[in-house]
């Protein structure tokens, strides 16, 4: 039960931080949907992480090369999708409150996106593999 519990909580977070990104581009003093590409990087944040899930075998190791590297292409993208509102702002395309909107929206999905993979992560009967 403490599954689906943290699944409704998970996905609760996750609207609230899409509710962020679609009011920094839908509000009638916004209107520019620019910062929808912020999307991209929500999809591609998780695949290093897969990739290194995959090929690295020893799951009792704390740390491999392979996993490091994975680390440091999430981080990559991670910041990557708090930088690009950023310069869309400093250059005029987006307006800055929009932008702290976007910010806003992407602190809550990537922490949402990390919530999901120390909760189902583990390897126990519930867990993210089964979906």
């Amino acid at each position: 039960m403490a599954g689906v519990k943290a699944l409704v909580a998970l996905s609760f977070s996750g609207a609230i931080g899409l509710t962020f990104l679609m009011l920094g581009c839908a509000l009638e003093d916004y209107g520019v949907y620019w910062p929808l590409f912020v999307l991209i990087f929500y999809v591609i944040s998780p695949i290093p992480y897969f990739i290194a899930k995959r090929v690295t075998y020893d799951s009792d190791a704390t740390s491999s090369a392979c996993r490091e590297l994975a680390y440091f292409f999430t981080t990559g993208i991670v910041v990557s999708a708090f930088g690009l509102p950023v310069i869309l702002a400093r250059v005029d395309v987006i307006k800055w409150g929009a932008c702290g909107l976007v910010l806003a929206g992407n602190a809550v999905i990537f922490l949402t996106i990390q919530g999901f993979f120390l909760v189902f992560g583990r390897g126990d009967d519930f867990s993210w593999e089964q979906w």
